[in-house]
């Protein structure tokens, strides 16, 4: 695969980073969920547990619109159960769901306090290492 990134999906380098290529589903699973859990210790401080859950679980609802394998049970929305959602699927299938529920997260985020402080609550999470196997593509 090669290294581009596509245009307009900032959550997408980092996880491409954290996947190695040729990764199965629970490779991608685990780069998710890991990715996932910076996130949440990025923004927990700022905007509490709850609020952090609640963007959670609403990402995750608006991902499942175009991967319905993403629904959750009724037993809670940890990130356990997205990394088993996750690992279930084909390599194809976690990389698209997992970069769509991150980037709807993302997008959902700056919608509610903007680009700029988007950027700023999640630069340690989005700074991808400088070095280290080049990333993969994931689908948009």
């Amino acid at each position: 695969m090669s290294s581009a990134i596509p245009e307009g999906r900032p959550i997408t380098a980092p996880l491409a980073y954290r996947v190695p290529p040729g990764a199965d589903a629970a490779q991608i699973a685990s780069a998710v969920v890991g990715l996932w859990h910076e996130i949440d210790d990025a923004l927990t401080p700022i905007i509490g547990a709850g609020g952090v859950v609640a963007l959670y679980q609403r990402s995750l609802h608006l991902t499942a619109a175009n991967h319905p394998w993403l629904v959750l049970k009724a037993n809670g929305g940890e990130p356990v159960n997205l990394q088993t959602l996750l690992a279930r699927q084909s390599p194809a299938d976690a990389a698209a769901g997992g970069s769509a529920f991150l980037h709807t997260f993302h997008t959902l985020l700056v919608s509610l306090v903007g680009p700029s402080l988007t950027e700023r609550l999640l630069r340690p999470v989005w700074a991808s290492p400088s070095s280290g196997p080049p990333p993969q593509d994931f689908p948009p």
